[in-house]
């Protein structure tokens, strides 16, 4: 997730890291956010090559579904040995590429809010979405989805096209688990107080949200975090919402044509030890996927937690999103 501005700064892939012939190289296929100089990428990257005596290279994609793209492209032939940086809503797409391999390990190190067992992704952060809020301007936020779609017009929200934003896609199946059929008319009605329907995270974050265009914005329940222990502010909060709210798990998967599978493997098992797992609470502003204990930052604490948990199964999450994202533009555009 966090943090997203990453995306305005980073270009499309980072220089390759320079290497001596004797060191084998980790392609890991990712995101911005992870691989920026603020994000977890770097310390991940140093404290993985003090013990695999190799170069761990990050390939640097705009976002999930472009890391899908590439992979897709490139087919059997990809230089890519990991891909880290999709997610729950997209691990059914990336399995049908046929291009992910089995991980083989255990997971019972895992601090999930939900049963994991899956054979090909590991987690590595996960968080749920929430609408964030400028307490200057909302002292009063809304305190469910049924208070925010028939507050006044004049209380207006950003959010993220479900097409574009991984946020704006949780939206879109929070918005489907607490209404079913219903969430059509629900959008229609939620219209009137949609400001911005912006491309990326970052788009509505920092250009409008924190300029104060809108005093809510959809982000995260972790993002207030960021804010309380870098910014040393308690201005922005994440809502909580009566209804719950809908789970984001963060995922990585070997890339089965991998020419470095003993190393990829070395790899994604860091990925579940506190070497890795320590970079994830304020670099990328999300919980970690094993229990940190102490070493968890203490403003996690003040954070909201959800009486109630949504989440669709990824497979389900597959054979429903056109339809969602059809019934979305539809009342959007009524």
């Amino acid at each position: 997730m966090l943090y997203r501005l990453s995306l305005l700064l980073l270009a499309v892939t980072l220089p390759l890291t320079a290497h001596s012939a004797d060191r084998p190289v980790l392609n890991v296929y990712t995101h911005p956010s992870f691989a920026a100089e603020w994000g977890p990428g770097p310390g991940v990257k140093e404290a993985f090559e003090k013990q695999c005596k190799c170069t761990l290279n990050y390939t640097v994609l705009n976002s999930g579904g472009d890391i899908l793209q590439r992979l897709r492209l490139e087919g059997t032939s990809t230089p890519a040995d990991v891909v880290l940086g999709l997610d729950t809503a997209t691990m059914e797409t990336a399995l049908q590429t046929g291009l992910i391999g089995e991980h083989e390990r255990s997971l019972d190190a895992l601090n999930l809010p939900i049963d994991w067992s899956d054979n090909h992704f590991i987690p590595y952060d996960w968080g749920y979405f929430a609408f964030v809020y400028d307490t200057e301007q909302l002292p009063e936020p809304p305190a469910s989805f049924d208070q925010l779609i028939n507050a006044p017009d004049d209380l207006k929200i950003i959010i993220q096209d479900p097409r574009t934003s991984t946020p704006g896609l949780g939206l879109l199946l929070w918005m489907h688990s607490v209404y079913g059929d219903e969430a059509p008319a629900k959008w229609e009605k939620l219209n009137n107080k949609i400001l911005a329907t912006t491309q990326s995270w970052s788009d509505g974050y920092f250009s409008l949200f924190m300029n104060g265009e809108a005093p809510m914005i959809l982000s995260y329940s972790t993002s207030p975090a960021y804010h309380m222990a870098v910014d040393k502010t308690d201005r922005y909060q994440a809502a909580k919402f009566e209804e719950g709210h809908y789970l984001q798990v963060e995922v990585a998967a070997l890339v089965e044509p991998s020419k470095q599978k003993t190393l990829a493997r070395r790899f994604v098992d860091f990925m579940l030890t506190p070497e890795f797992q320590r970079h994830i609470p304020l670099k990328n502003v999300m919980y970690p996927a094993i229990d940190l204990g102490e070493d968890l930052p203490t403003v996690f604490d003040r954070l909201i937690t959800p009486e109630h948990t949504f989440f669709m199964p990824p497979a389900d999450v597959a054979s429903q999103r056109r339809q969602l994202v059809n019934d979305w533009l539809d009342a959007m555009t009524r």
